[in-house]
């Protein structure tokens, strides 16, 4: 029997089916996202309905995230997936039955259900994938799943966009939702998970305990602590710009709605081409250095947007924000991974999310004050600057002497 090819995690039948369980699920995932929007818009009309509607799915990754964590590095990981993915499946079908303004309050419930129920299954897979790929194989692999989950989001909210509009339904994309919920399920049940061994005196720590374990892990690791820097501080300026972005194509370019798409088409498109890179190039390239030089490189981009005159300025920069920003999160992605033991993963993984969560939630809060103090183009320039700073932070951190040892301690 041929040995698989170390650097090509497609050659291992466990990482096909978890990333095509995450494919077939991110479709899902762009179909209801869209169509949630749509419905609340519809129904309300209210701008606050639907801040309110991102607030209800963003909660749970920064309040639950950590506690997740915790459970991921206690118990059966696949079965976290496995239980994740039917009460998903059930909570997606929930969304059928609100068709008026007096159900919104369900539809915010169940959305918060269905993240905070979420916010498991990430931990459990990233955790799992480092289990049964071999180091080397970690990058190629999460290039792939970034790429694919880009494209998959982009088919499901295209789908969703087609569904609703050319039937005026919302439920056949809440149906097809939780069916890719079932599809994922079927195939993580195939994935063979090697056993993880927990210490007696692990499994009698408090939640609490175990938690405040993780975060001594991650205070041990310069990797680790760079790694939530630079994410934690690049998301506290970017967040910025997801909020103050159409403002500045409507207001300051006035771009027409018709073109929205060729926008996010040019981010989309550097993403890709970016993807299948790092996965080609995985054996040269160092993590570290993809992550810090990429956010300085980012940030660079975003503060340019400030000047910008033209439609064809911003497809450029978004194009190399997107080539950028790929290889960024792969390599976030990789560094939790491969610093520390498996029996800490999940709480690490957790904290990168609630980090990255909380910090994407404060700016976004704030963008708006900004911009009504300084102006929507002096917004991208600080956040452009803060960016740089999470780069410079980030690579400063991962040069120190102790920056590649492995951490970790019994969930």
């Amino acid at each position: 029997m041929t040995r698989p090819n170390s650097v090509n995690p497609l050659q291992y039948q466990g990482f096909r089916n978890l990333w095509l369980a995450q494919s077939i699920s991110d479709f899902g995932d762009g179909l209801t996202g869209l169509a949630l929007l749509i419905m609340v818009n519809q129904l309300t009309g209210s701008t606050a309905a639907l801040a309110t509607m991102a607030i209800m799915l963003a909660i749970p990754q920064v309040t639950l995230g950590l506690v997740a964590g915790v459970y991921v590095d206690r118990f059966d990981r696949k079965k976290i997936m496995l239980i994740s993915d039917l009460m998903r499946a059930l909570l997606v079908l929930g969304f059928v039955f609100v068709d008026s303004v007096e159900h919104l309050w369900i539809l915010y419930g169940l959305a918060f259900l269905q993240s905070a129920v979420g916010t498991f299954f990430g931990p459990a897979r990233g955790a799992v994938i480092a289990q049964i790929l071999p180091k080397e194989a970690l990058l190629a692999a999460n290039s792939i799943t970034q790429t694919s989950r880009i494209i998959a989001g982009l088919l499901g909210a295209s789908t969703a966009g087609v569904l609703i509009g050319s039937f005026k339904v919302y439920w056949p994309a809440f149906a097809i939702d939780a069916a890719t919920f079932i599809f994922s399920f079927l195939l993580v049940v195939l994935v063979q998970v090697p056993r993880l061994e927990h210490s007696e005196n692990a499994q009698s720590h408090s939640v609490f305990g175990s938690l405040w374990e993780g975060v001594r892990v991650i205070g041990r690791s310069r990797i680790l602590l760079g790694t939530l820097t630079g994410a934690g501080v690049m998301m506290l300026g970017l967040g910025a710009v997801n909020i103050l972005f159409i403002p500045l194509l409507t207001n300051d370019l006035k771009v027409p709605t018709t073109l929205f798409g060729l926008v996010q088409a040019a981010q989309t498109a550097g993403m890709i081409l970016a993807g299948g890179l790092v996965a080609m190039l995985a054996t040269r390239l160092r993590p570290t250095y993809m992550v810090s030089v990429g956010l300085m490189g980012m940030g660079l981009m975003v503060g340019l947007i400030a000047v910008v005159g033209q439609l064809w300025h911003v497809l450029v920069l978004l194009f190399f924000i997107g080539l950028l920003g790929a290889p960024v999160q792969a390599g976030i992605g990789t560094l939790v991974q491969t610093s520390v033991d498996d029996h800490s993963r999940g709480r690490v993984g957790a904290a990168l999310g609630a980090v990255i969560g909380s910090a994407n939630l404060v700016s976004m809060a704030f963008a708006g004050v900004l911009a009504g103090l300084i102006g929507v183009r002096e917004v991208f320039v600080v956040a452009g600057v803060i960016a740089v700073i999470a780069g410079i932070a980030a690579f400063w951190v991962f040069s120190g002497r102790t920056a590649h040892a492995v951490v970790g301690g019994n969930a």
